[in-house]
């Protein structure tokens, strides 16, 4: 089975702690894709000029993954961000932002619309209502950002009625559903309309809310975090491409042990983005060093039964 995913893809001006690099690949259909493909096929819909970096590319066929969704503009160039990571890493200053192709909305070839499995990444809700609709019957998740929230309230709501999953960020939950508490905000998403709701907490880690189900899961830990770049969108492709490969039809998505390995799978797979600069921890990585961080995972969180008291 399939995963489509419809983003950005971008390139990037980073500087943090441990360096700069400059005009690196980047973007988060990029990042998910990567991630992703560890896992199931994915189509990738997106728009790029013709001085994107070639690499990504080279990795995400190597897995077999479907590129005729990517439309080159071979006269303007591809979408590009400087952003700078400062103390803890935690948020980005962004410092130069160029639209670019990414101004024109994506194009979905005909023989993507039959995919069982889509992801909006991050871009206006406007678009996102318009890929919806080019996916009658899909399990589609979705992605938005604080500036979608602001400008685009309403539109975004008919997106939140009409979507399975929404994976987001905690400060963008907290905007979009006004709570503070993030339990709080986890029970308003859910009664938006999605049946999943994913809230990122960067270093420490996510939550998921489900009917029925709540689960809290920690970060990864490491000691490198060189570039935290791509993370979230890392997540999310370990999330929804675990999920596409475990329920390729899309039926019982919302069982409760998928939904648990999903979340360790989307976990570990930004714990490797974030160890490297740009795409590369990902291109270097295999199923088999995922599983490898999911099962140290498991070992960092297991418990035994509560001591009864004397």
């Amino acid at each position: 089975m399939s995963l489509v995913v419809i983003g950005s893809v971008g390139i990037d001006t980073v500087e943090t702690p441990f360096g700069r690099v400059e005009d690196v690949a980047g973007g988060s259909a990029v990042f998910f894709s990567l991630a992703a493909s560890l896992f199931t096929r994915v189509r990738i819909a997106a728009n790029l000029g013709a001085d994107y970096p070639a690499h990504p590319w080279e990795a995400l066929r190597a897995r077999g993954a479907d590129l005729g969704g990517l439309r080159v503009f071979e006269d303007r160039p591809t979408f590009r961000w400087s952003g700078r990571y400062q103390g803890d890493m935690a948020v980005a200053e962004t410092l130069r932002t160029e639209l670019n192709v990414l101004a024109e909305p994506p194009v979905v070839p005909p023989d993507f619309r039959a995919a069982p499995y889509v992801f909006l990444a991050n871009m206006g809700a406007d678009v996102q209502l318009r890929m919806l609709d080019e996916f009658a019957g899909a399990t589609v998740f979705a992605d938005t950002m604080n500036l979608w929230i602001e400008t685009q309230p309403a539109e975004l709501r008919e997106v939140l009625s009409r979507i399975h999953g929404l994976i987001l960020n905690d400060g963008e939950a907290r905007m979009l559903t006004g709570r503070t508490n993030l339990i709080e905000a986890g029970e308003a998403l859910l009664a938006m309309g999605p049946r999943l709701a994913v809230i990122k907490k960067g270093e420490h880690g996510a939550l998921l809310f489900a009917p029925d189900q709540r689960f809290a899961l920690p970060a990864f830990p490491t000691s490198r975090v060189v570039d935290p770049t791509g993370a979230g969108d890392s997540f999310a492709g370990g999330f929804v491409g675990f999920l596409a490969s475990a329920r390729g039809d899309g039926r019982g998505i919302e069982d409760p042990e998928d939904l648990r390995r999903a979340m360790a799978y989307g976990t570990v797979a930004a714990s490797l983005t974030v160890e490297k600069f740009s795409t590369l921890a990902l291109e270097d990585a295999d199923r088999a060093e995922l599983d490898r961080r999911y099962d140290q995972l498991r070992e960092f969180v297991r418990l035994g039964a509560a001591h009864a008291a004397d």
